[in-house]
């Protein structure tokens, strides 16, 4: 009997057990299923399936004309899932879809069959088919047999990728920019669009699917942005500035061209040489970027101030000494052997006398150098000009509160050694003084649309204050125009067209090595009424072939002016004053009235330089043969002669 009831006793506690057991399991079904049920479904779901950003087309980036500079363009790699495909379906058409394949991309049909057929036995269901596909080859491959029934039964995958591409290549490659810099970074808010969303489905470790053609959120494409580049003058600049650098195994160089009353950027180009190489390529945005010592080019600043704060006029007379001035311990000299004599402030600048400046701010502020630092400052000269493309470099203007202000930081300052500007920053104090000291700040982009849609209109200049008076402008304005005629860039001048500028030569890693120097022009055209301003920077030039500014940078200025000079008149119905008479028949008034009316009508232009000639005719439509690089001796096609659009003419020069 005892022994029934522990039996008994046994059994009991085990149902109770069991009892307890299944109350915790339903209550743990419960828990998950109700409870809890949609986190483990979502977490179920997300092993399974996953949603995948999709990156918008980036909005394209314009020149001034509406020429590409950067576009987004579609690209496809083509996938085959094996397993989806019934077996029916895969005897019926995977024979077909190895011969299109093998037309289409290359290759033996009988490889391609191998590849389908091996990824059916070990089921591959991403087994890659084709890379980097544009969009009318993946509209032709998804019609292929077996893809064309789909990711379901026919196992086609395709994955759209978005490259950007720069129509015009190397040039201006780094002012159009990638990532986040250039154009492409400073304006990445309004180009870069809005992300979708794709629903993909996991199918082996690392490896998703998408589950159908469609996109669950389709994205945003991005603004297109229209620039002030314009690839004209880009073109010009590039291969001006190449030119040179090649000429004179120059390190790096930059050019800026802005246009005067409006600061829109037309063309900046950066090339620096590839180490033990002879070739030049964008590397770094070296006009935004990188402060130097400016050299004579400071002259401008240091004589604004002067004549701002009138301690001296244009008249005022200096000792150059023979060209030889000595500050405390160390010397101060003129490139010129036993210097210029007693010359004015104005003859000073055109010549760019060194001793000269340094006397002059020296004298007049040596007592009080604050006074001359400040209306540095007052001019904007310490501040960086606030510009989209990131990474304008520091200005650097030495204040005589600094440590290592010593009693010849004052004297060297007045002809740019000490301080330091990026190519930009200079440019844009010198467009102020030929806009009559109003400063403009220098912009990139002029409009921000959607398609058609106008979004955002940049075309208003910005203006900022005043650097000077416009007297003080003005006296600039005729000493910068003297130092191309008469002083140290009178090996560029040219009586057809008018330019204003200094030349700028100043050494530069002396603490490394001497015989490096940085060779630069900064100026503007024509002098008389300014549209152009350009900067001219070389680095580094090999000094046994030359380092002057005068004979190293003023060239590549000299060059873009002229091009830019010879196509404007045409695009501006070539006023008459900026034809050079010298060179035009006594009749070429009247042709050209009537061609530019019309287009029809042929000039004459005997005794015109070739280059000349080949900008108006191939303004006017034709195709040029040019035989010779001098004047036009003959022309094929007579003047007064009707002539068709891309109608061929050879011109014979001397």
């Amino acid at each position: 009997m005892t022994t029934d009831k522990s039996i008994l006793r046994r059994f009991y506690i085990i149902a109770a057990l069991l009892v307890l057991v299944f109350m915790g399991m339903g209550y743990k079904l419960f828990d998950i299923q109700i409870v809890e049920g949609q986190k483990y479904k979502d977490i179920a779901q997300q092993t399974v399936f996953r949603n995948f950003n999709i990156e918008p087309n980036r909005g394209n980036l314009y020149d001034t004309n509406m020429n590409l500079l950067a576009t987004s363009v579609p690209k496809y790699d083509i996938r085959f899932d094996a397993v989806t495909v019934s077996e029916a379906n895969f005897q019926k058409y995977a024979s077909a879809l190895a011969t299109e394949l093998s037309k289409m991309l290359g290759g033996s049909k009988d490889d391609y069959l191998r590849k389908l057929k091996r990824a059916r036995v070990i089921k591959n269901r991403y087994v890659l088919i084709a890379k980097q596909l544009d969009y009318s080859d993946y509209i032709k491959i998804r019609e292929f047999p077996l893809f064309n029934l789909g990711p379901y039964k026919g196992g086609f995958i395709a994955e759209q990728s978005t490259v950007r591409e720069n129509p015009l290549g190397k040039i201006g490659e780094r002012t159009v920019g990638f990532g986040n810099v250039g154009l492409e970074g400073a304006f990445d808010e309004y180009l870069k669009g809005k992300q979708g969303q794709r629903l993909k489905q996991k199918i082996a470790k690392g490896q998703w699917k998408p589950i159908s053609d469609v996109n669950e959120v389709e994205p945003e494409d991005g603004y297109d942005v229209i620039s002030t580049i314009d690839v004209n003058i880009q073109d010009v600049a590039h291969h001006a500035l190449l030119e040179q650098l090649e000429k004179f195994e120059a390190d790096h160089g930059s050019v800026v061209v802005m246009e005067t009353k409006t600061g829109e950027i037309k063309a900046i180009s950066n090339l620096g040489r590839i180490k033990n190489s002879t070739k030049y390529y964008e590397k770094l945005n070296y006009a935004v970027y990188e402060p130097h010592e400016p050299g004579s080019t400071f002259k401008l600043m240091s004589m604004a101030a002067a004549l701002e704060d009138r301690v001296i006029d244009t008249s005022t007379v200096f000792d150059t000494e023979k060209g030889m001035v000595q500050f405390f311990d160390r010397k101060v000299y003129d490139s010129k052997r036993g210097g210029y004599g007693k010359i004015s402030a104005a003859k000073a600048f055109e010549v760019s006398s060194n001793t000269a400046f340094a006397k002059m701010i020296y004298n007049n502020y040596k007592d009080d150098p604050e006074r001359f630092v400040n209306r540095l400052y007052n001019m904007g000269l310490n501040e960086k000009i606030g510009l989209k493309i990131k990474g304008e470099g520091e200005p650097k203007i030495p204040h005589p509160e600094d440590s290592n202000w010593y009693g010849t930081t004052l004297p060297w300052m007045s002809f740019g050694y000490g301080v330091s500007l990026t190519s930009l920053q200079i440019l844009t104090f010198y467009n102020a003084i030929a806009n009559d000291g109003v400063k403009i700040k220098p912009k990139f982009i002029k409009e921000v649309r959607d398609k058609n849609t106008l979004i955002e209109s940049y075309v208003e200049p910005i203006l900022e204050e005043s650097i000077c008076s416009e007297e003080t402008a003005k006296k600039l304005q005729a000493m910068m125009k003297k130092v191309v005629e008469e002083g140290t860039g009178s090996n560029i001048y040219n009586p057809n067209f008018s330019m204003a500028g200094k030349t700028g030569t100043c050494q530069t890693e002396y603490w490394i090595e001497s015989g490096r120097y940085v060779s630069s022009f900064v100026g503007y055209f024509p002098a008389e009424a300014p549209k152009y301003s350009c900067i001219v920077v070389i680095h580094k030039p090999n000094p046994e072939i030359g380092y002057y500014g005068s004979t190293v940078a003023a060239p590549v200025f000299e060059k873009i002016a002229q091009k830019i000079f010879i196509d404007t008149p045409l695009k501006d119905e070539m006023l008459r004053e900026a034809i050079p008479s010298n060179f035009a028949s006594s009749s070429y008034e009247n042709y050209y009235e009537t061609s530019q009316k019309y287009k029809t009508i042929m000039p004459d232009l005997t005794g015109y330089p070739a280059m000349d000639a080949v900008s108006i005719l191939e303004n006017l439509g034709l195709q040029v043969n040019l035989i010779g690089q001098g004047t036009v001796i003959k022309q094929s096609i007579k003047k007064g002669s009707k002539i068709s659009n891309n109608q061929r003419i050879n011109l014979i020069s001397s």
